[in-house]
């Protein structure tokens, strides 16, 4: 007898027919003897629909109103997945994330897990139950309703994968498993039987929808193993594990885009010591997380200045315009720049730290196809460029199939 932990994507329980076809898999474990805790998020289109609402009542809500609208779209799911099991004649209770016990800081819309103390899951499975956890959500010590941002139902898994010690964590999605590029995009793209933690933290922090990038991060932390697999057919999936030797044979892993970054240019900045560290400041107090930085002196007559630019994600982007707008007057620069029309396209692989010459290879590929780079990231495993959004596609295709297409 092993006791699972199954991850539910909002696709796979997007109708109530999906959410039929999930409880028939949770059976077939369950027949076995095994114990089965399920995960699930809302069904596809939920979260969006209601973030639509919200902004059309107000641009930028309150952030508490929202996770308190948010939680919702996951408690449906976890009701209707009981009910289908119940249809089955199998015991299945639902839960939401403050009764499985899990504990988040108190930052609305992008809390961090604490603690989990998932003793009632522990008395329901023994009781014969399946355990259905709703995902995405937490509560504070003080009981406020919380969420762990967008695909925070992959952390809710892993996470009680590993306070539960389970036997094995999947990953149900509407792919099944990794690929060296999106598939929908890249029709060349391969099916990875392995890849390691730090590669997929890579891919997932650089815009491949298979997982949340803190989830990986959080499975690297304490060990957990898991496979991200379809829900839609029985198909082998990926194996997310520690890094091994076979792995650095491999000089690119995979290829990604990431269509939801914005970026945010500061105009003629006063160029003196403390001016940088005020702005980035300002905007990690408002919880938002940056990603490339860059910044180019300018050669005016007159006191010298720059220009800072730096990416965001999209749904950011208004709160950080907000957080520069108020910094305007007290540093004095010219003006701000938003431009949503920007992709980042990254390539990944371990194999990169002993093979010189791919950020160049990357960079003449693009060059010859006419793509221009207008900022550039890079760390001992990624190279991630900022390009025109236009060509985001296009530019995928050809580096993977530059570096992939054999």
């Amino acid at each position: 007898m092993a006791l699972i932990v199954q991850k539910y994507g909002g696709t796979s329980v997007g109708n109530p027919e999906r959410i039929k076809n999930v409880a028939a898999r949770v059976a077939s474990y369950r027949k076995k003897g095994d114990q089965v805790v399920v995960v699930v998020s809302a069904m596809s289109g939920v979260t969006d629909n209601l973030i639509k609402m919200a902004k059309e009542i107000m641009p930028l809500p309150n952030e508490r109103e929202m996770d308190m609208l948010l939680a919702t779209g996951e408690q449906t799911t976890i009701a209707l997945t009981a009910i289908a099991l119940h249809a089955m004649d199998i015991p299945a209770t639902s839960m939401t994330g403050a009764q499985a016990g899990i504990v988040t800081d108190g930052v609305h819309t992008k809390a961090k897990i604490q603690n989990i103390t998932p003793k009632s899951v522990h008395h329901l499975l023994d009781a014969g139950n399946v355990v259905i956890v709703a995902g995405f959500q937490g509560q504070t010590m003080e009981g406020q309703i919380t969420t762990l941002g967008r695909g925070g139902s992959d952390l809710t898994a892993i996470a009680l994968a590993a306070a539960l010690k389970a036997d094995l964590c999947q990953i149900y999605t509407d792919v099944d498993g990794v690929y060296t590029a999106d598939p929908r995009i890249v029709p060349q793209a391969k099916k990875l039987p392995e890849i390691s933690y730090d590669e997929m933290l890579e891919l997932a922090s650089l815009g491949a929808k298979v997982m949340q990038s803190r989830s990986v991060e959080f499975a690297k932390k304490f060990g957990v193993v898991f496979e991200v697999r379809s829900s839609l057919n029985d198909n082998p999936g990926t194996i997310v594990k520690e890094e091994t030797l076979s792995m650095e044979g491999v000089v690119i892993r995979g290829v990604s885009l990431d269509k939801n970054q914005a970026k945010v240019t500061l105009v003629a900045v006063p160029d003196r010591p403390g001016v940088a560290a005020h702005v980035f400041k300002a905007i990690a107090e408002a919880n938002i997380n940056v990603d490339m930085i860059v910044q180019n002196i300018s050669h005016n007559q007159g006191a010298p200045s720059t220009d800072i630019s730096f990416t965001v994600d999209k749904p950011d982007l208004l709160k950080a315009k907000k957080v520069i707008d108020s910094l305007k007057e007290k540093i004095g620069f010219r003006d701000v720049i938003a431009d949503e029309a920007i992709g980042k396209l990254s390539i990944v692989g371990v194999g990169m730290r002993s093979h010189p010459g791919v950020a160049a290879k990357m960079f003449e590929t693009l060059a010859a196809n006419g793509i221009n780079i207008d900022m550039i990231s890079t760390s001992e495993i990624k190279v991630s460029v900022v390009i025109e959004l236009t060509k985001g596609e296009q530019a995928m295709k050809v580096i993977h199939e530059a570096f992939l297409g054999k």
